[in-house]
């Protein structure tokens, strides 16, 4: 019998958050963009210790930030997150326009860019960034 060294359901890579405010985020991005919560596990003091959700048909690992116990930090005890997610959705500006109202603060407006996908950018109410996308393949410009 072989060990498979990737769980079904999973890709190579998954992103893990760490949030202040997990349960809050998982509600965010239930709302915002379609997420389905798949496991929750509790920690002590009412915190989340580990959920997974998913977007789409990719997984987002999620946790309380835990503090000193952990070597990761939430964007706001760190000072900003250098991570962003990139969603892949049908219809940018129905699902930009969701997520404004549910909170998120717009980076970068919805428009049309030159190489032809449809792309805005937000930042969550917890500090992480998505930048949202409508692929055009019809309009991408080749490089020579």
């Amino acid at each position: 019998m072989s060990i498979r060294p990737i769980p079904d359901g999973y890709h190579s890579i998954t992103p893990y958050l760490m949030i202040n405010g997990a349960a809050e985020a998982i509600e965010f991005y239930r709302r915002a963009f379609g997420a389905k919560e798949l496991f929750k596990m509790d920690a002590p003091g009412g915190k989340i210790g580990h959920a997974e959700i998913e977007i789409g048909n990719s997984r987002i690992m999620i946790a309380d930030d835990c503090g000193g116990e952990s070597p990761f930090s939430n964007p706001q005890s760190a000072g900003g997150s250098p991570v962003g997610l990139h969603l892949y959705v049908e219809d940018v500006d129905a699902v930009f326009a969701q997520a404004v109202s549910e909170g998120a603060t717009v980076i970068k407006s919805v428009k049309d860019q030159f190489y032809g996908d449809r792309t805005g950018a937000l930042n969550d109410p917890f500090g992480h960034r998505t930048h949202l996308v409508s692929y055009n393949p019809q309009g991408r410009i080749v490089a020579r």
